[in-house]
């Protein structure tokens, strides 16, 4: 086991803003075909949204000092926003192979925002059941524009990438790396360890989780040791858990509600994206300075900025 290193660094490369803004370009056409089919304006990703529901973030005490900072600076309890999703272009059956996502939106932050320094009004961690990322930004983009023309499932192999057995019986991950102050880590969700899951879970992944609240995850982060073992730019490398463990930091806390479909209407409405963050948090590496300018694009997008009936 390693000690936690504040000796990461980002390598940008001097083209990214023109291939960033190309990837992005293409995922907004997607995007902007997906809308027009299904006649409303709707996230590139995620856009079947599964479940919506408010939640507390308790921050734990006695963490080490390598973690107190940002959100993790002080213990206590946050109201936050939980979205839950299927990670197609596609609004398509629950039983399809795809990415899951697992949104979480923390709110009653203080401190500079990642993007220009105004007040930060939310710290926003987005996970898939994929661990790592496995691609660069330009094969990702490359990858989604193929399938979604072709209208094709993922390969056998992806396929068995993606599978989960509930969102209250898996484990979902940043897969990137962010900012923790002057450290880097990555973040994890984890599940009960009481919940059975159940086999026709995946006809509809929203009812399963609803039906077993209240729920309570671990939040854990597993930190930046070394550039070999734990690199920042490269998204494709499993990041060791003998040498850079996990720790838990918070619980996510989620009680039985009624459901509320004009909660779930304000939730759809908002954005969830990695540089919704604390400085502190700011996200590292290149996929999430791609992801950036795209998930830019796509709020745009989803506010009206092209029509429905254009051609």
């Amino acid at each position: 086991m390693a000690e936690p290193s504040t000796d990461w660094k980002e390598n940008v490369g001097f083209d990214e803003a023109e291939r960033f803004a190309r990837q992005a370009d293409a995922l907004a056409a997607v995007q902007n075909d997906r809308s027009r089919r299904y006649s409303h304006p709707g996230r590139g990703f995620h856009r079947k949204a599964l479940l919506a529901l408010s939640a507390d973030f308790d921050v734990l005490p006695d963490l080490p000092d390598y973690a107190r900072f940002g959100l993790f600076a002080d213990s206590g309890s946050h109201d936050a926003w939980v979205r839950i999703s299927n990670g197609s272009f596609d609004i398509q059956p629950d039983a399809v192979p795809d990415v899951r996502g697992f949104a979480i939106k923390v709110f009653g932050v203080e401190g500079p925002d990642a993007r220009d320094g105004k007040p930060a009004q939310s710290q926003d961690f987005l996970m898939i059941q994929i661990d790592p990322f496995g691609l660069t930004s330009e094969r990702f983009t490359a990858g989604a524009v193929a399938m979604a023309a072709a209208a094709s499932e993922p390969s056998p192999e992806r396929a068995a990438q993606f599978r989960i057995s509930g969102f209250a019986t898996s484990v979902f991950n940043t897969t990137t790396p962010f900012k923790v102050g002057p450290y880097a880590a990555r973040a994890r969700i984890l599940p009960p360890s009481d919940q059975i899951p159940d086999p026709a879970a995946d006809q509809d992944w929203g009812a399963d989780m609803y039906r077993r609240l209240p729920l309570v995850y671990r939040f854990q982060l597993q930190f930046f040791v070394n550039e070999t073992d734990t690199p920042i730019e490269d998204a494709t490398k499993v990041w060791p858990q003998d040498i850079a463990p996990w720790i838990t930091v918070a619980h996510l806390a989620i009680p039985a509600q009624p459901l509320d479909t004009d909660f779930a209407a304000e939730v759809e409405q908002i954005s969830f994206a990695p540089w919704n963050a604390l400085a502190d948090h700011r996200p590292l590496g290149e996929v999430n300075r791609a992801r950036r300018v795209a998930m830019d694009r796509s709020v745009e997008n989803r506010s009206g900025a092209y029509s429905l009936t254009q051609d």
